[in-house]
């Protein structure tokens, strides 16, 4: 089953700061979400949301299992700030779903 990847809005942004080579490895990784949702290396956060390492970044994602959609919140380097406000990406997550 494969599920349809959204992205939040600010995500571009992100990426755009980002190094080529390593953007390509961040763009393939969001891209497999739509195969594998939770691969084995994820990590789940809370509710619906999970976090996944690629090299010194991490993607923070939502799987919405019913819907069969996953929304790439946030990209970021690994820091406290990344973590923060969870609750916040998981309603930006759940608007972003209802778009």
């Amino acid at each position: 089953m494969e599920y349809t990847l959204k992205l939040h809005r600010d995500i571009e942004k992100q990426l755009s700061r980002i190094s080529r080579k390593q953007k390509e490895r961040l763009v393939e990784v969001m891209r497999s979400l739509r195969f594998e949702p939770r691969p084995h290396d994820c990590q789940y956060l809370q509710d619906d949301l999970y976090r996944i390492r690629v090299g010194e970044y991490r993607i923070i994602y939502a799987v919405f299992d019913d819907e069969i959609v996953v929304v790439v919140c946030k990209v970021a380097r690994r820091s406290k700030k990344t973590y923060k406000d969870l609750e916040k990406l998981l309603d930006e997550a759940l608007r972003n779903l209802l778009k």
